[in-house]
């Protein structure tokens, strides 16, 4: 084979491009020539940097949050509705036991729980998203973060609560609900509680899944149990109460057992 005819190649970090993969520039002559189009910035590469950015600033705001509850549902409730009410009086029962509330920080449902929560005089925290049409977080914030990616704001949700409570909403919220109950089922996170609030509203959905996907096989009896349907805000919290009590005692004893095999070991 001649010089010519050998396959063009080119190493860019961990990447191998051969042929017409390969581009006429260098990475630090497109980095350093400011010259041309500003296209770049909204390429993939760059917005992985976006990505990663936004991780940084919800992990580094949110991490000395402590126990936290989200409250989700629709941004479209109307403030003095009973709905309204009911999130607002969550909130606050939430703070008195001693709980940060997270909503989507928008109106409605969320402008609810953070108001119940900030005026109980607990940790408000709103995290909304950049959409078509602005919203804008609401005036009973605390800590505010807004996010350009759903899946970033989404992983913030699940990372920083310990229990998420579910008041009547649109596809939003029916997003929020089914990928906690999938994190949960498939054990990719801790199990924690999933309360809907409103039986009349939800009812008919618990009621699907109980009299046509649980017959045909699609989710076991005990996925069932990773939902708690009520009306009461006490019981919302009381609920959140004893599934973390009982989460505290089973840690407490693995971690006595795992001490004693310990300390058995050494012994023998």
């Amino acid at each position: 084979m001649q010089p010519d005819e050998t396959p063009r190649r080119r190493r860019q970090g961990p990447v191998t491009l051969r042929g017409k993969a390969i581009p006429s520039t260098t990475t630090d002559q497109r980095l350093l020539d400011s010259r041309g189009p500003s296209d770049w910035v909204h390429t993939d590469p760059w917005r992985v940097l976006r990505i990663q950015a936004e991780f940084v600033e919800g992990f580094g705001l949110l991490s000395e949050l402590g126990r936290a509850v989200s409250i989700f549902g629709s941004a479209r409730t109307k403030p003095g509705s009973e709905e309204y009410e009911l999130a607002e009086r969550i909130g606050a029962l939430l703070v008195e036991a001693g709980y940060a509330v997270i909503t989507g920080g928008g109106p409605g449902i969320m402008e609810a729980g953070n108001k119940g929560a900030d005026e109980a005089g607990g940790v408000s925290v709103g995290l909304g998203i950049e959409l078509p049409f602005e919203q804008g977080l609401n005036d009973h914030i605390d800590i505010g973060l807004e996010f350009r990616y759903f899946f970033v704001r989404k992983t913030m949700f699940v990372k920083y609560s310990q229990a998420f409570v579910v008041l009547p909403g649109g596809f939003g919220t029916l997003d929020e609900l089914f990928e906690a109950i999938t994190l949960v089922q498939t054990r990719k996170i801790t199990r924690f509680p999933i309360v809907l609030v409103g039986t009349e509203f939800w009812g008919g959905l618990v009621d699907w899944i109980k009299n046509q996907m649980l017959p045909s096989g699609k989710v076991s009896p005990e996925d069932i149990d990773l939902i708690h349907l009520t009306d009461d805000p006490e019981d919302v919290v009381e609920v959140i109460r004893r599934a973390h009590e009982t989460q505290e005692r089973e840690l407490e004893e693995r971690a006595a057992q795992k001490a004693d095999a310990r300390a058995g070991g050494n012994g023998s």
